[in-house]
Formats: C-alpha cells, structure tokens, sequence
C-alpha cells in the first residue's frame, strides 16, 4: 500500500478489524518512511453477471434496480426491510455462486419472483402481473390459481 503522505511504498498494517455488517476489513496502517499512520478499507469485489434483456440488449446488474423491483411490488405491505434486505442478498449470493457471466432477464426475474412468494403473495402477484405482461383479469387469476395450488 502506498503512503498518501510520502508516496513510499512500504507500509505495515498495526490493526485490522472487521467493519459491524459489512464486508469491509478496517486497517491501520503506518509508513516505515515518514512513520505517519492512515486508514485503509479492504472489501472483496465479487462481479455479478451481466443482464441480458428480451431484446437482445445487455446491461450491467444492478443492485439498485433489484431493491426498488422489490420494493415496489411490496409497497404497503407487512413486510420488514430486513427481510427484503435479506432477500435481495440471497439473490445476489445465487448470482455470484452460479459463476455465469450473463443472465437472462428471464430468469432474473424467476429469481425474484420466487423470493417474493416467500415474502408476500401480493406482492409475488404484483411482480408477477409486470414481468409476465398480463393482458387483463385472466393473467391475474391463472397466476393466483397456480399460487393457491403450490
């Protein structure tokens, strides 16, 4: 690690400590040059795959886009942030442990589909109506009949 005092390239870490509910390693670090003391913040970049939208068209995943999905189809209802929070972790663990580097919007969309049947199943039905296009009334009730069967 570089000195952003000095510029030296020698420096050694005297802490290192676990940031509370993140990923991110705390360290303090001192240069052997100047002997001046800095603070450094270490987090794994673990890459999520490319989306591959109906068109054709491919876009970086984006964490932002999945929480306000999320958040919308459960907008008014009893569920905790924490357990969206959790949800959408849980997705983006399954993206990054299935190693691919391109995911259909297809089966992005299942993804959070599913976790939003374990949720809420209003808010399961609400994504549902947008991802699948339903037409009328009879999209509605095809996707809560095959609710109320599982």
């Amino acid at each position: 690690m570089q000195c952003p005092f000095c510029g030296a390239g020698d420096t050694k870490v005297i802490d290192s400590r676990l940031v509370h509910e993140t990923n991110k390693v705390r360290r303090r670090r001192e240069c052997l040059e100047c002997q001046e003391r800095f603070t450094t913040f270490e987090y794994a970049e673990l890459l999520l795959p490319h989306v591959v939208k109906r068109d054709g068209s491919r876009e970086n995943f984006s964490e932002e886009k999945l929480r306000s999905g999320m958040m919308k189809a459960l907008e008014k209802r009893p569920v905790g942030v924490e357990k969206i929070e959790h949800a959408a972790n849980e997705i983006q663990h399954k993206l990054r442990t299935i190693g691919d580097k391109e995911i259909s919007s297809e089966k992005l969309g299942t993804m959070v589909m599913d976790a939003l049947k374990e949720l809420d199943h209003v808010a399961y039905v609400r994504f549902a109506s947008i991802y699948r296009n339903f037409e009328d009334i009879s999209g509605f009730l095809k996707e809560i009949e095959r609710l109320k069967s599982k």
